[in-house]
């Protein structure tokens, strides 16, 4: 069997030396949570006019959240597609420059945060 060495950076850094890291990174979240919500509606049955409705806004505005698109969804308007959809929302920020919690006093170096439809965030910490 072949080996293969590595030579050079991992993409990450090939993309953050081209300036494309933060743009790439945040097209690959939008991605991951429209299909997410589009699979969510497949298997409810819910069509994006339905989803609107319940949504109280247009189909348009669904279309934005469904696409690839990055400014086309809020956090509160992600908040109330997740609620209509009966799912859950969590976010980590993690300090890259010591691989703690972005909280004080984190041991584990990672942080949660719950965002539901409303204007409330929870934050958690986990162990």
């Amino acid at each position: 069997m072949a080996e293969y060495l590595r030579i050079g950076s991992d993409f990450d850094q090939f993309l953050a030396r081209e300036g494309l890291l933060e743009e790439t990174s945040a097209i690959a979240m939008k991605r991951v949570i429209a299909w997410q919500l589009a699979e969510a509606m497949k298997r409810q049955g819910l069509s994006k006019v339905a989803m609107a409705a319940r949504m109280g806004t247009s189909r348009t505005q669904v279309d934005r959240i469904l696409g690839d698109q990055v400014n086309g969804m809020t956090l509160e308007t992600l908040g109330r597609a997740v609620d209509i959809l009966g799912l859950r929302i969590n976010l980590e920020i993690i300090d890259l420059s010591t691989k703690k919690s972005a909280t004080k006093g984190a041991a584990t170096g990672k942080t949660k945060v719950r965002a539901l439809s409303k204007p409330a965030v929870r934050t958690r910490q986990r162990v």
